[in-house]
């Protein structure tokens, strides 16, 4: 085997690998794209929770002052 050809045989081989790592790197890219938007869902989520559970206290709360009002009318409060 000449020269030559074992340069060529190395670079045909180095091709292959690069092609390899190519291939990796882009499922690698495609899970982090997805695991992302999973982050990104669980941070939706998180925030209309934080909504609903604000509106619930609110709603507690005018519940409360009713409940209190009442009280005060019945003469219940000690």
């Amino acid at each position: 085997m000449n020269c030559e050809n074992l340069v060529l045989e190395q670079l045909r081989f180095i091709r292959a690998e690069i092609a390899e790592v190519r291939a990796d790197t882009k499922e690698i890219k495609h899970r982090l794209r997805s695991a992302e938007m999973g982050v990104a869902s669980l941070r939706r989520d998180g925030g209309d929770f934080a909504v609903m559970h604000a509106g619930q206290e609110l709603c507690y709360d005018r519940i409360l002052g009713r409940v209190e009002r009442i009280e005060k009318r019945l003469d219940l409060v000690d």
